[in-house]
C-alpha cells in the first residue's frame, strides 16, 4: 500500500500541491483525477522522489529511498517521449534490466507483451505517440514491480490498445498490486478503477471508491414525464413527500431523493396517469464535473 501524507509543493509563490494525503490500496486500481493544472503530476512526482517538497509517501511502510531495489516495488511511466532519441528500444529496456539486476529473457517477454516486436531495434525518436505509450509501459513492468505509477498512460493510444491497457491493468491489481492511474478519460477510468481520488487546485476533493462518487451525484434521479396539464398536481404530492421534483421539457419532472417504484406509487394515488417513469444513473463525468465545478478553466459561456 502506498501512503501519501502531507504532500505540499510550492514554485515560487504558487502553492501546487497543498498538504494532499491519501492513500493507494494493494488490489485495486486507484484512478487519480483532477482538472488541467490541479497538481496531478507534480504529486506524482513528489511521490516518486523526482521533485523536493514537503510531506512523506511511504511503500509498504517504508520511503523510496529506503528501498533495496525501488523498480520491484514501484515501476512508473510518466511521460511517453522520456527516452534517448537514438538508443533503440530493446537497448533502453535492457539499460533498464541491468540496473533492477534481470534477466535479457526479461526484456524479451515485455517487448512482445506490450506488442514491440515489430519496433524493439529502432530508436523512439521517431516513434508515434502511442508507440511511446507502449514502450514506456514496458520500462515500468519490467520488474514486476508491486505498485505501477502512470500518468496518462493512455494518450495516443487506438481504441483497441486502451481496452487491452484496461484489461491489463485490472488484472495486474487483481494479482494482489496496487495500480495509480491518472487519466482525463473518464469513460474509460469508469470502466476501469475501483477507487477514485480526485483534487483540484493541488488539494483532496474526495478520495472514495468509484460506486460512492458515482451515487453523491446530482444526475441520479428519476425522470416522469405525464400531460402537462398533470405536471403541477403530480409535481405538489413528490414534494409532499420531502423528495425534490424540477421540471423538465414540457411534460417532465426530475425527481430526486426517490425510486421508481415510489414515484409511480405516488401518481397512482394521485390518479395521475405516467407517460414515462425512468431511472437515470449518473456517470462519473457527471459526478467529476460536479467536484470540480468552481475550479473549471473553461467554461461554456464565461468570461475569457
Amino acid at each position: 500500500m502506498i501512503e501519501v501524507s502531507g504532500a505540499t509543493k510550492r514554485y515560487g509563490p504558487t502553492l501546487a500541491v497543498d498538504d494532499l494525503s491519501f492513500t493507494v490500496q494493494d488490489g485495486k486500481v486507484t484512478g487519480f483525477l483532477g482538472p488541467n493544472g490541479s497538481g496531478k503530476s507534480t504529486t506524482m512526482r513528489l511521490m516518486l522522489g523526482l521533485d523536493h517538497g514537503e510531506g512523506t509517501t511511504l511503500y509498504d511502510g517504508r520511503p523510496i529511498t529506503e528501498l533495496e531495489s525501488v523498480s520491484r516495488v514501484v515501476g512508473a511511466h510518466l511521460d511517453a517521449k522520456y527516452f534517448h532519441p537514438r538508443r533503440t528500444a530493446r537497448n533502453h529496456l535492457r539499460m533498464l534490466a541491468q540496473e533492477a539486476r534481470l534477466p535479457a529473457a526479461r526484456v524479451d517477454e515485455v517487448i512482445e507483451l506490450m506488442g514491440l516486436s515489430s519496433v524493439a531495434d529502432k530508436a523512439p525518436g521517431g516513434f508515434s505517440l502511442g508507440m511511446g505509450q507502449r514502450l514506456g509501459l514496458a520500462g515500468a513492468l519490467l520488474a514486476a514491480p508491486r505498485t505501477l505509477m502512470l500518468d496518462e498512460p493512455a494518450n495516443g493510444l487506438d481504441p483497441q490498445s486502451i481496452h487491452w491497457l484496461r484489461d491489463f491493468l485490472q488484472d495486474y491489481a487483481a494479482q494482489g498490486n496496487s495500480v495509480f492511474v491518472s487519466s482525463h478519460l473518464l469513460s474509460e477510468m469508469e470502466l476501469m478503477a475501483d477507487h477514485v481520488v480526485v483534487i483540484a487546485k493541488g488539494r483532496l476533493v474526495v478520495d472514495a471508491t468509484m460506486d460512492e462518487i458515482v451515487a453523491q451525484s446530482r444526475r441520479n434521479d428519476v425522470l416522469v414525464r405525464t400531460e402537462p396539464a398533470d405536471r403541477a398536481r403530480l409535481g405538489e404530492a413528490l414534494v409532499a413527500q420531502g423528495w425534490t421534483a424540477e421540471p423538465e421539457g414540457p411534460d417532465g419532472l426530475a425527481v430526486s431523493g426517490a425510486t421508481t417504484d415510489q414515484v409511480g406509487q405516488v401518481a397512482h394515488e394521485a390518479g395521475v396517469g405516467l407517460r414515462e417513469l425512468t431511472a437515470r444513473v449518473a456517470s462519473l463525468e457527471d459526478a467529476f464535473l460536479e467536484l470540480t465545478d468552481a475550479d473549471q478553466q473553461y467554461r461554456v459561456g464565461g468570461d475569457a
